[in-house]
């Protein structure tokens, strides 16, 4: 539970154990942090070999400090660190921070220590940050907790940030001082052998002073448990994640760093979305949106008013905000009618307002309250690039006067240029105004918001369960299994899919080409003949499929020429029989994919199908349980959706029926972990449910 995590945030007693006089050291560092942020409650700090430390009474263990303790901070060598763990747990300690290192992250005897850590830990009923972590801290005035070794003292304010790395959360904390934004809670969480982010997530959500989450990842422990968790907060609060470990090199990097496994990309750029987490690629980027979401209220709508000086940076602007799906607004008559009072015949009234390069702070400070009162302006994008006679820290002086005048409004800057802009850039950080360098970054920024207010607003839909033969299809993989097979015949294929639910074009397997006619007269219209082996997988690329038959002749010609074409690729290769199907003329051609990620489990596909799915590669993914929002979401990110809507007088593909399928597949890779992928394809769709079935389709099963 969240609140068992207030030993690590908000304890009333400390235990530096490690601490030291040296200022060299870590034990130090983190004393001398504490000592000087103001810790609100009693800090004790434990060296043997030390009998004052910055004034405190230094105490040998743990065990001889007076009274309760909350927290104990440990910061010894790694051998030491298990039975410094067994003293806190006989002590009532309820949290621990290990700073120390040499743990699962060193591989070999690390692993085995951390094991031990952690089973003492659990054994006591403690709460561990780490280890090989940097530390945590609060700076809600009521706990004033600086625990870590970092060299910069927080600036108090509304921002979290959870951090894999201690080294590049020390990185973040100098940044975020420098661009003059607050944090709330941090915490380093080294390897997360206890506590890990999903833990925190939860905290954070529940901690009052805190409204942004940014987060540095190197690998999700339980993405399940993360989506579940994310879609909560994101109702509430944004989250903001740097996830490491994108390319092959850098999941390399982030296995040798901290132990961690570099996860399926996909697979986490669809839980993201999934939950409404908000992904970014560099630390940079993560900064660029944090100063808008802690300083400004979200955008009510996509209407955005830009005024600047310069009309370049301008149409910057404007071609940015096009690109990232923003609007330029439309002002009211009464605004235009405003600007053109006030400002220069050579002005540029419209959208975007350029007040040319004479505009002072008094027409900045005059242009923006006109904007700012237009209904129909839901953002305004100050632009303001230092001529010779203007002062930024004058402009940024109005701007911030009006801004604070119009809470509700969304207002972010960007100054131009590079002398004479910082007294301006400082004003306006001063007032917790978001300032930026170029337009683009400020676009970003206004359009992350906005998405993230789509989030807030979005229903994220229902999971469908449907009535299936679980029985039948658990035989099937057993057998296989028996077997020692991972790949199922096309026969078993079938059978499962029908299981459940799924609609297949009538087809029937035979051994002969007499069989063959008869299947086909039964049938009753066009057939495919098809090829069955053991071991072909993809039996158009060798010639094993024939199209299109429709008398007796075509069909015993088409069983001659495959047979002709597999002897001559694979000479001896036994052919188990062939498949005689119904020609499914008409629809789309889509597919259906599923692919078991051995951290987020079964990612899904949806694109266009056919042999060509791989060139096009015109498929979206998510993350199983799929509801019926994620299935529809999957269908309409597609740049060929407009096919699957009808063009040219063709009728609409059925997108509920599909919605139906993607999920009767979630629920399948849902309910047997065994099926390690799965292509369904073609899955052809028309405009009735009737018109829609699956021609083929392939699985693979782990093994056990």
């Amino acid at each position: 539970m969240p609140e068992t995590l207030d030993a690590i945030f908000r304890p009333q007693t400390i235990a530096v154990i490690g601490a030291s006089k040296k200022p060299e050291t870590l034990g130090y560092k983190v004393f001398h942090n504490l000592a000087s942020f103001g810790f609100e409650g009693a800090i004790y700090p434990v060296n043997p070999k030390a009998e004052f430390i910055l004034g405190h009474r230094c105490y040998h263990s743990v065990l001889d400090i007076p009274g309760p303790v909350d927290q104990a901070i440990i910061i010894v060598a790694k051998e030491w660190v298990a039975e410094v763990i067994d003293q806190c747990g006989r002590k009532g300690v309820k949290g621990v921070i290990v700073i120390s290192a040499g743990f699962r992250e060193i591989g070999g005897e690390g692993v085995r220590r951390e094991e031990e850590l952690l089973a003492k830990v659990r054994e006591y009923g403690m709460r561990m940050v780490g280890p090989n972590c940097m530390g945590v801290f609060n700076t809600d005035p009521d706990v004033r907790m600086e625990g870590t070794f970092a060299p910069t003292q927080p600036h108090p304010g509304n921002i979290g940030f959870i951090s894999q790395s201690g080294a590049l959360g020390a990185v973040v904390l100098e940044l975020a001082n420098h661009l003059k934004l607050g944090l709330s809670l941090f915490t380093s969480m080294g390897n997360k052998a206890d506590i890990s982010g999903n833990d925190l997530l939860e905290y954070y959500q529940r901690d009052p002073n805190t409204d942004v989450i940014l987060m540095y990842l190197e690998s999700l422990g339980n993405p399940r448990r993360f989506l579940n968790i994310a879609r909560k907060v994101t109702r509430d609060k944004p989250i903001i994640v740097v996830k490491a470990g994108k390319t092959t090199a850098g999941a390399l990097a982030a296995t040798s760093h901290t132990g961690a496994m570099a996860d399926l990309d996909v697979a986490i750029d669809a839980m993201f979305h999934q939950c409404g987490v908000i992904r970014v690629s560099t630390i940079e980027e993560m900064f660029t949106l944090a100063m808008a979401f802690a300083n400004q209220p979200l955008p009510s709508g996509r209407r955005v008013a830009v005024l600047s000086n310069a009309g370049g940076p301008g149409i910057l602007a404007t071609d940015a905000l096009i690109s990232h799906t923003l609007e330029l607004a439309e002002f009211a008559p009464e605004t235009t009618e405003k600007l053109r009072k006030m400002l220069p015949e050579e002005a540029s009234v419209r959208n975007p307002v350029d007040m040319i390069s004479t505009a002072d702070e008094e027409d900045y400070q005059a242009a923006l309250e006109i904007l700012l009162a237009d209904e129909h302006v839901d953002a305004v994008l100050v632009i303001f690039v230092t001529p010779i006679l203007v002062k930024s820290f004058d402009v940024a002086n109005k701007l911030a006067q009006v801004i604070h005048e119009h809470p509700h409004k969304t207002v972010v800057t960007c100054l131009m240029g590079h002398e004479g802009i910082l007294s301006g850039v400082e004003e306006l950080e001063k007032h917790k105004i978001p300032v930026y360098r170029f337009p683009e970054s400020a676009v970003q920024a206004l359009a992350a918001m906005r998405r993230y207010q789509d989030v807030r607003q979005r229903d994220y839909g229902k999971i469908r369960t449907f009535p299936v033969d679980k029985p039948a299809v658990r035989e099937i993989i057993e057998r296989a299994r028996s077997e020692q097979r991972t790949l199922l015949y096309d026969d078993e294929v079938r059978r499962i899919l029908i299981s459940y639910g799924f609609p297949l074009a009538q087809a029937r397997a035979v051994k002969t080409v007499d069989e063959a006619v008869e299947v086909a007269r039964e049938i009753d219209g066009p057939v495919v003949v098809k090829l069955l082996s053991k071991t072909i997988t993809h039996k158009s690329d060798v010639g094993g499929v024939q199209v299109d038959l429709r008398s007796e002749a075509e069909v015993r010609s088409a069983v001659s020429t495959i047979i002709y074409n597999v002897q001559k690729r694979f000479p001896g290769e036994k052919i188990e029989g062939f498949l005689v199907q119904e020609m499914v003329k008409g629809g789309k051609e889509t597919v259906l994919g599923m692919n078991q990620d051995p951290k987020s489990g079964p990612v899904l596909m949806f694109g266009l199908g056919g042999i060509y799915v791989e060139v096009l590669r015109d498929v979206s993914f998510r993350i199983a349980p799929l509801t019926d929002h994620d299935a529809r979401e999957m269908i309409e990110s597609l740049k060929s959706f407009p096919l699957l809507q009808g063009v040219r007088g063709e009728a609409p593909a059925d997108i509920e029926f599909i919605i139906e399928n993607l999920q009767r597949l979630s629920q399948l890779a849902i309910d047997f972990d065994e099926i390690g992928e799965m292509d369904i394809n073609p899955f052809i769709v028309g405009a009735r449910r009737e018109d829609c079935k699956i021609v083929d389709a392939r699985m693979v099963i782990r093994d056990s």
